[in-house]
């Protein structure tokens, strides 16, 4: 049984979970509609209950210990699952549409070409897709389910690689001649194009030790944009690379560069609060990777849509 009354106060917790998510004490006390020196006394109330530290004070901002960190998670985790629980009680749960968040590029290339297959499965599902580059929150009163690239470290959630492909460096032959591999210095003479929402360009020439010329021009647009962009020669363009394979296999693009720093699209869910709609858009979208390899995504769609 619970020993309620040892526990730390709820609004002492929730401060803690609060700052965890925010990483400021003046957002944590604005999700609170509290004071950041509330949220700052909240913190200090609860480290006097346990007789840990968990937050370093040391710097501007408070950070938290790893204690800080477990017990944060600890409390997030038991919130969202009485959130959820809260929804499919008061029938809020079963009226919402099933949200997904995914990048344009991904929305455009991948989802959009499929999505007749899944209605078919799944007829009378209300979807709400969200495409941005933007992290939202995956969890109830947010997005059901994200499509997110990169390595797979989003703390407190579960991450499934789908879509294994490394960031292709591209560029049509008129604007970038020859052949063979290109040094990231030689690109900057380039104008480059990379997606709306987005560092790319700037942080793939850094990695190189080389710093973006914006003199050459920046360009920063929807990912169905820039690839269209891309084969009309008006830059270099930073996108995944299963996403214009067949651009590159028919000549349309070159690929001047990868960068393998990171591993691919991830499916991101919270598996303990998922909806059953939720539960059944992430297994569709394993059926419609399942025994793909990089590079046919674009065919594997059309194929699709030519069959329905």
């Amino acid at each position: 049984m619970i020993n309620w009354i040892s526990l730390p106060p709820l609004t002492a917790l929730r401060a803690l979970a609060a700052l965890s998510e925010t990483g400021s004490t003046v957002e944590a006390g604005a999700r609170l509609n509290v004071s950041h020196a509330a949220v700052s006394q909240q913190i200090k109330t609860l480290e006097a209950h346990l007789g840990v530290a968990l937050v370093d004070r040391s710097g501007r901002q408070l950070v938290l210990t790893e204690d800080g960190k477990q017990l944060a998670e600890a409390m997030i985790g038991g919130m969202v699952q009485i959130e959820y629980l809260i929804e499919r009680l008061t029938g809020q749960d079963a009226s919402r549409p099933l949200t997904v968040s995914c990048t344009p590029a991904f929305a455009t290339s991948f989802l959009m070409p499929r999505l007749a297959d899944f209605q078919r499965r799944y007829p009378g599902t209300s979807l709400m897709i969200d495409p941005t580059p933007t992290l939202k929150k995956v969890g109830p009163g947010g997005v059901d389910v994200a499509l997110r690239y990169g390595a797979g470290d989003w703390p407190g959630l579960k991450c499934e690689l789908v879509i294994d492909t490394p960031i292709a460096i591209v560029a049509s032959p008129d604007l970038v001649p020859g052949n063979g591999q290109i040094a990231p210095g030689d690109l900057q003479a380039y104008p480059w194009l990379q997606e709306l929402g987005t560092s790319e360009a700037s942080d793939f020439l850094r990695h190189h030790g080389e710093d973006l010329d914006t003199r050459m021009g920046v360009t920063s647009l929807p990912g169905n944009l820039m690839v269209d962009a891309a084969r009309d020669g008006r830059g270099v363009a930073v996108i995944a690379r299963a996403f214009v394979e067949a651009d590159i296999a028919a000549g349309r693009l070159r690929l001047l560069y990868e960068d393998r720093r990171k591993k691919g699209y991830f499916l991101v869910t919270r598996p303990e609060t998922m909806r059953p709609v939720a539960r059944d858009f992430a297994a569709w979208i394993r059926t419609q990777v399942r025994g793909q390899i990089s590079g046919t995504w674009q065919d594997h769609a059309a194929g699709q849509d030519s069959t329905e």
